[in-house]
């Protein structure tokens, strides 16, 4: 098993805020960059005079890139330093986003997110190992309340910056303003990230990166055709997904150095995290995505009043935020991530019933509560994920999440789509809101397998990190 251990010191006395917050940012580019560009499709596709639906590929592109090349971060940073990783991978994203803005046709725009993926995969993975190995157990909580917000706000904030931008200015400026935050971030990172590396490091587990990038490959391939429906392609990319998946998994588990070890598995509540964990950041993720198309679709709202709307997601998490370590301290981890599930499928059940006449406060009101089951349910997921992960294997365990992590994200949206388009196929409900009332019931009904496998945890799951006696 690799182990990343740093020319300076391993863990630091307490959390180091600068870091975080940098990393936390890098974050927060990352995901708005994968979910912002959907609201502008149309006016892309106007300008470059294609259909609305071909902008797609420009999402996937980006969308996959991450999920295959993420798995090769832990052992790039292994080999070459985190330090210099991380600001590569900056520059990279950078340089892309810049080369986006400036895309004269659909295809450069497609190869120029691919390369804003290729700083993504390894920019946040490594950004994270980096708190890790500099943080100590008993101030990861507060670390990974840091880490937690992107997720939070970004997919809540994308439709609203992309709604705004491409209806009132441009459709590039969704691009041009990753450039001054790249260039502040680069020069941060030189002074805040620590040179962590390997002296030695182990060789390149090529056989399993390239299993594991076809079968991640192919689970978005055929999760984003399944959004026109089901065929050839689909058939075979969910065949290439299973068989190289399984060969992926029988590999890593055989090599007696893998690119990903899986054996972290065997720590419960590590396997939790990463497993139905990402099942139910797949659930919420997809929120944000209907949302905003059941409010135009099935109320009429103006892209720019759905986006706004959203906000009250946004309010939701902030509001609860300083409570949320608290009360994970008061009622442990795994009772605040089971009444996460809980409410946050009650709510979905809301959404599903909300009527184009019902005031408007009653609306925002259920947003803002749906906002503080996403925001406690993170958190608590996050908090618990390396409470028992020796600092040894942080590298592979960071390297597992991330991975997952972003095909929970890219399968929830990619689901969401899916539900929508079975509820408008078996047509229960009635009018153009109909396909999206039975998706949210749908995804409230997924929540019960994060909430039976979060009440298999036990009751102290978590509490090293937390500091509950």
């Amino acid at each position: 098993m690799t182990t990343v251990p740093c020319e300076t010191a391993a863990v630091s006395a307490g959390l180091q805020r600068g870091l975080a917050l940098l990393v936390a940012a890098a974050y927060f580019m990352e995901i708005l960059d994968g979910t912002v560009i959907a609201p502008a499709a149309p006016a892309i596709a106007a300008e470059f005079g294609v259909a609305p639906v071909d902008v797609n590929v420009a999402i996937t592109a980006y969308a996959l890139t991450l999920a295959v090349l993420i798995p090769v971060s832990g052992w790039l940073a292994s080999r070459f330093g985190v330090r210099r990783v991380f600001l590569t991978a900056l520059l990279v994203f950078t340089v892309a986003s810049a080369g986006c803005a400036a895309a004269p046709n659909l295809p450069v725009l497609t190869g120029t997110r691919v390369l804003q993926g290729i700083g993504g995969a390894l920019m946040v993975p490594v950004g994270r190992l980096a708190i890790l190995r500099t943080t100590s157990k008993t101030d990861l909580v507060r670390a990974i309340a840091y880490l937690t917000w992107p997720a939070l706000l970004a997919p809540v904030v994308a439709p609203l910056v992309g709604g705004v931008l491409a209806e009132h200015a441009s459709w590039r400026w969704i691009f041009l303003i990753n450039l001054p935050l790249g260039v502040v971030a680069l020069i941060v990172a030189r002074r805040l990230v620590p040179d962590l590396r390997e002296p030695a490091p182990g060789p390149l587990d090529r056989v399993g990166f390239l299993l594991i990038a076809a079968g991640v490959a192919a689970v978005i391939v055929a999760a984003e055709g399944l959004r026109t429906g089901f065929g050839v392609g689909v058939a075979v990319a969910l065949a290439v997904a299973v068989l190289g998946i399984a060969a992926a998994i029988r590999h890593l588990l055989r090599t007696p150095d893998p690119l990903v070890d899986l054996r972290l598995l065997r720590v419960r509540t590590f396997r939790v995290t990463v497993l139905s964990g990402s099942a139910y950041r797949a659930v919420i993720t997809a929120i944000p995505f209907l949302l905003p198309l059941f409010f135009q679709v099935g109320f009429g709202w103006s892209a720019t009043q759905a986006g706004f709307a959203m906000m009250a997601l946004f309010a939701g998490n902030v509001g609860i935020k300083p409570a949320t370590t608290p009360l994970m301290r008061r009622f442990g981890i795994r009772t605040v991530m089971l009444a996460s599930i809980v409410v946050g499928a009650a709510c979905l059940v809301g959404m599903a019933l909300l009527a184009d006449d019902l005031p408007l406060v009653a609306v925002l009101a259920l947003l803002a509560l749906s906002g503080v089951a996403r925001s406690t349910g993170f958190t608590a997921y996050n908090s618990v994920a390396f409470a028992d992960v020796d600092p040894a294997d942080m590298n592979h365990a960071s390297t597992l999440q991330s991975t997952l992590q972003e095909l929970g994200v890219g399968l929830g949206v990619a689901a969401g789509a899916l539900l929508v388009r079975f509820g408008d196929a078996v047509g229960v409900v009635s009018g153009a809101a109909g396909p999206f009332r039975v998706a949210f019931v749908l995804l409230a009904v997924l929540l019960v397998i994060p909430a039976i496998e979060g009440a298999r945890l036990p009751r102290t799951a978590g509490d090293t990190v937390t500091g509950r006696a």
